[in-house]
């Protein structure tokens, strides 16, 4: 179950006291937390095919709880702009050996699965996984939210707008804040009628907006506080980085970086990051504010 404590202290930037229950294990959120990305797909827009292989992606799993992070996100199906949808056959292919491995390997890492379609999303928890991320916000598969509520693990509800092989083509708001706002609280309404608490809200940078879009979301990511849940923001290498400091993602991290650090300034409660170690040092960084 969600408990959430807003502080009237708005001084204080990390003040809610927010946890999470993953099968049974309570993530504490009070303090923001790094979510390390495990891609095990070839087409990644920036490390695919360095993780494919169960090796590959149980040293890179090593590396990252090393570094710091809280919680592993693997995912096989890309969904960087202009990418095809992965049929769930495929993906549990994919996924099953690594979750089962990182299982077995490390039985206290927390395992996010990130996948769009429910069948995977009931293999993967059978096999370990204790949270589901969505990036389509039960859109893409309406079978998603019940069968969220029956398994009964957190689930990461992200904004799109379109599919990942349409979503940058002209993305459009008449006010941005006000329907992103109205897709989570519509959707979280859905999943509470089901019996669904544990939620992590994911405002979807790069997901169906320019780069414009994603910087207004992010001066605003205060306004997320509103819904009363977890903020998860994903920011790492992405175009939006890119196409201001005019790099390539190899060269995005400096600009990964301030990113996450005004997201922390903004009460984001967990960093989806490829790059670990700095987004661990951002948190430990700001939270001296809060001291």
């Amino acid at each position: 179950m969600l408990n959430t404590k807003i502080s009237s202290d708005k001084n204080t930037i990390f003040s809610s006291n927010q946890s999470i229950n993953s099968k049974g294990k309570l993530i504490n959120l009070s303090q923001p937390m790094v979510m390390g990305i495990l891609n095990i797909t070839d087409d990644s827009f920036y490390d695919g095919g360095q993780h494919v292989t169960v090796t590959a992606a149980l040293k890179h799993c090593a590396k990252m709880l090393d570094e710091g992070a809280a919680i592993i996100d693997i995912g096989a199906s890309s969904t960087r702009p202009g990418a095809q949808l992965m049929s769930a056959t495929e993906e549990a292919v994919k996924l099953l050996p690594v979750i089962t491995a990182i299982r077995n390997e490390f039985p206290e890492a927390i395992i996010s699965v990130d996948t769009y379609h429910a069948s995977v999303a009931e293999m993967a928890v059978d096999n370990g996984a204790g949270i589901i991320n969505d990036i389509s916000g039960g859109e893409f598969d309406p079978g998603m939210f019940t069968t969220i509520a029956r398994l009964k693990v957190p689930y990461v509800l992200m904004h799109i707008k379109g599919r990942p092989e349409n979503m940058q083509q002209n993305p459009v708001y008449n006010n941005l804040m006000q329907e992103v706002m109205l897709y989570f609280s519509e959707k979280v309404n859905q999943l509470r009628a089901l019996g669904v608490n544990d939620i992590i809200i994911d405002p979807g940078f790069g997901f169906g907006k320019t780069t414009e879009h994603n910087y207004e979301l992010l001066q605003k990511l205060e306004v997320f506080s509103m819904l009363e849940l977890p903020v998860l923001v994903g920011f790492s290498r992405k175009s939006m980085i890119n196409k201001v400091l005019k790099c390539k993602p190899e060269d995005a991290l400096n600009g990964t970086t301030v990113l996450n650090t005004i997201a922390l300034l903004k009460g984001a409660n967990i960093l989806r990051v490829h790059d670990v170690k700095e987004a661990v040092e951002a948190i430990k960084i700001t939270s001296m504010l809060a001291k």
